[in-house]
């Protein structure tokens, strides 16, 4: 399966979205050469262990939806009109974190990667978002990502300041208490860099103010050695501060 749904408390509104944790690949036109070290550098490790962590230790524990492929495969959290498509780094990747080829063009193999990989993951994504506000009237999407201490080549905003936790947010779909509550439990944040957003399933985005998200980046050398290694002691600290932000949202608005 490209990915799971982990059932939550029944009147949580919380999800929990993991999409770049997985080293596991499939069939996609890779350069093997190139595979290793772009899995180190481009998955954000162990954020799928953060996000259990902290499920578990929730009052109410929120629901998560993780992907299980890496996104050298596909990235279910870039569209068709995303500014890393100059990266070569729109949903189906053709160059890597250091601007190299990762595969060759092939616009039919793209296709089928969308259809079979892509779609299903934002219809899942869709589907949970919906089950959430139809049973709580309100969705509220927690991004878990990573990112390195030093910054890519790939990066097109890599050189603003690299907090232990940048908050990534929308005008329309983060509300300031949100905001609030995050800054509360994470300690030292800063908004939107080096990275900026939150996911929003597009049929929702911008569209219905119920839904609500907010991306959160943790500077790896907070929780793991890098690159690729295994985690930190400073692990348990995240999740234990994540755990305490899906706590805290019920009461933000």
């Amino acid at each position: 399966m490209a990915f799971d749904v982990l059932p939550g408390d029944a009147v949580s509104p919380v999800i929990l979205h993991v999409p770049h944790s997985s080293r596991r690949l499939v069939e996609s036109g890779l350069f093997p050469e190139r595979i290793a070290e772009e899995l180190d550098h481009l998955t954000d490790a162990h954020t799928d262990l953060i996000a259990g962590i902290a499920a578990g230790l929730a009052r109410r524990r929120p629901w998560t939806l993780v992907n299980r492929l890496s996104r050298l495969v596909v990235d279910p959290e870039r569209f068709a009109e995303d500014e890393m498509l100059s990266a070569g780094m729109g949903p189906v990747y053709t160059h890597g974190h250091a601007g190299r080829r990762l595969r060759a063009d092939d616009p039919a193999r793209d296709a089928v990667l969308m259809e079979s990989i892509f779609q299903p993951y934002a219809a899942a994504m869709t589907t949970l978002v919906e089950e959430r506000l139809a049973a709580t009237g309100q969705a509220v999407v927690l991004d878990v990502h990573s990112y390195p201490t030093v910054a890519l080549p790939y990066e097109l905003h890599g050189d603003g300041p690299r907090p232990p936790v940048c908050l990534g947010t929308d005008p329309y779909h983060t509300p300031e208490p949100l905001i609030a509550a995050a800054r509360s439990v994470f300690g030292e944040t800063a908004l939107n860099t080096p990275f900026a957003g939150c996911y929003v399933p597009l049929r929702h985005y911008h569209r219905d103010p119920a839904v609500r998200a907010l991306m959160i980046e943790v500077r790896r050398d907070q929780y793991m050695i890098e690159p690729g290694g295994p985690p930190t002691g400073g692990l348990d600290c995240i999740a234990r501060a994540l755990a305490a932000l899906v706590d805290a949202v019920p009461r933000t608005g």
